[in-house]
């Protein structure tokens, strides 16, 4: 569904041009849920931008369902972490202006239908005539993410959509999540700075390195079993040791190692197995100062 290919992207700044991603390669299947995880700075929301296609890339590109991207199109709907809804109309206007993008010549009543369709989805329905400013941030968020859903869109990308959240609200919408893909099957991209969000939710964890020239350091498929009880997986050993995983390359790979003074760096190769995850072999040079 999704691929990208030797991805790069170059910014002119006054001191020279900086490399702000270079060579991501990554192959998303149809209905896949990934997460991009990394520090800030690591190129993650470009990535998001590229596939978008709010801005266009430098270097390689981006393919979406057999298409190249040179733009944004209705394929592929955002989800941003601010929500972003329109203040003057109601949660229901906000819903349904996405729904006519799509109506091509339908009628009124299936606006209304589809409308209403997508409000249920995010259980809404109880607050349809309110305004934004009248609903909290965890039901803005589900509006938002009800008017993305309503453009149809093969590809959903998020940013961070429960990050300003609080705990008990961002738990409660993971699982409204899990549960609109399991309806839907759509293809989701998500950034997050949350591990136990990440492994929840992801069949896939797309871990960036630091930039400059952040590029993909590992991925990491999670063999979880769906539908997914964050209660359960608490204590699941598989569980964990994708958490680990995540966390282990977090504190400890998230520079790009650098050549030594001598240009023979020594490698120390770190193998783990923890709840039945491989991680592959990560290498550091000597002059790396761990976190």
């Amino acid at each position: 569904m999704v691929e990208l290919t030797r991805l790069g992207m170059r910014f002119p700044t006054p001191k020279g041009e900086f490399i702000a991603l270079k060579g991501v390669d990554l192959t998303i299947k149809k209905g896949e849920f990934v997460s991009l995880i990394g520090h800030s700075g690591c190129g993650k929301s470009t990535v998001l931008n590229l596939v978008a296609g709010l801005i266009l890339p430098t270097d390689g590109g981006v393919i979406v369902d057999s298409r190249e991207v040179d733009g944004p199109g209705p394929e592929r709907a955002v989800v941003f972490q601010n929500h972003s809804l329109l203040p003057w109309l109601t949660v229901y206007q906000n819903v349904e202006l996405a729904v006519k993008q799509v109506a091509k010549g339908k009628d009124k009543a299936w606006v209304k239908e589809r409308t209403a369709h997508y409000l249920a989805l995010i259980q809404m329905q109880h607050a349809a005539d309110k305004k934004p400013d009248e609903i909290s941030g965890g039901m803005k968020q589900r509006v938002g993410i009800a008017r993305a859903l309503a453009l149809q869109p093969k590809v959903l990308l998020m940013d961070e959509p429960f990050g300003a959240l609080d705990a008990l609200t961002r738990a409660h919408l993971q699982d409204s999540l899990m549960n609109i893909q399991a309806d839907l099957g759509n293809t989701i991209i998500m950034i997050t700075h949350d591990v136990d969000e990440a492994v929840l939710l992801s069949d896939k964890i797309v871990m960036m390195t630091n930039g400059p020239s952040a590029t993909i350091g590992e991925v990491l498929d999670i063999q979880l079993d769906r539908p997914r009880n964050r209660v359960e997986l608490a204590n699941d050993a598989q569980y964990q040791g994708y958490r680990q995983a995540v966390l282990k390359f977090l504190y400890e790979k998230h520079v790009h190692p650098q050549p030594s003074t001598s240009d023979k760096p020594k490698a120390a190769a770190l193998k783990e197995n923890d709840g039945g995850v491989k991680k592959a072999n990560i290498t550091f040079a000597a002059d790396i100062k761990r976190a």
